[in-house]
């Protein structure tokens, strides 16, 4: 099989980290080559990048440079690990991709989407995943587990309107791309979660062995 782009995505708390691990596991279980990254980061330019917009201490980051700052990253990312990776037939498992600029820049912040959709296919060269799986939860229940994580970044500061917006953003393009999307409830118990998704996976796989 070709390579092929998983991506995960979601608003703060969740649970993307753990899920990440157990889909890492079990895409590697399955006989697949497989590379695991996460953005903003993945690079050393995008983890330097990622330390300016998450964890750097810069209050005063406008709008348009958070939206350049992130393709920034996602450019580098692209052409140093991803677009490598799917030419030799490995699988690359990404925690985000671009659908998290049209959520957090564009939901969240007010950027036009037709801005961000022209840096897609500019910076990240118009590559686009072939499964998301929305691992969607309330931004209550979200904003109180990533509390418990310690001292909140940058964007975890925002206030609950913005990230209302992030969801709503989530949902909307989740909704108009059905056969892209896997929504899971990320509301529910840890191991009900992971289950859903390597499942989600699990019968992604199965198309795509079916279909070569």
């Amino acid at each position: 099989m070709r390579g092929c782009l998983i991506t995960l995505e979601g608003g703060e708390g969740a649970g993307k980290s753990t899920v990440l691990n157990a889909l890492s596991e079990h895409i590697e279980a399955a006989g697949i080559k497989l590379l695991v990254t996460r953005e903003p980061g993945g690079t050393a330019l995008g983890e330097a990048i990622r330390s300016v917009v998450l964890d750097g201490g810069i209050d005063q980051v406008c709008a348009e440079s958070e939206l350049l700052l992130m393709f920034a990253a996602r450019a580098q990312l692209v052409r140093e690990r991803i677009v490598p990776a799917l030419s030799e037939n490995t699988w690359v498992l990404s925690d985000r991709f671009t659908d998290a600029s049209f959520a957090y820049q564009g939901g969240g912040r007010g950027q036009p989407e037709e801005r961000i959709a022209d840096l897609e296919r500019w910076a990240a060269q118009g590559i686009r995943p072939d499964l998301t799986l929305l691992l969607d939860v309330p931004v209550a229940v979200g904003l109180a587990r990533a509390q418990i994580r310690g001292e909140p970044d940058r964007i975890e500061r925002e206030q609950a309107g913005f990230f209302d917006r992030v969801r709503s953003t989530y949902r909307e393009r989740a909704k108009s791309e059905p056969s892209r999307f896997r929504i899971i409830d990320s509301s529910l118990d840890v191991g009900s979660v992971t289950a859903s998704a390597c499942a989600a996976v699990s019968e992604f796989i199965a198309t795509r062995r079916n279909s070569a």
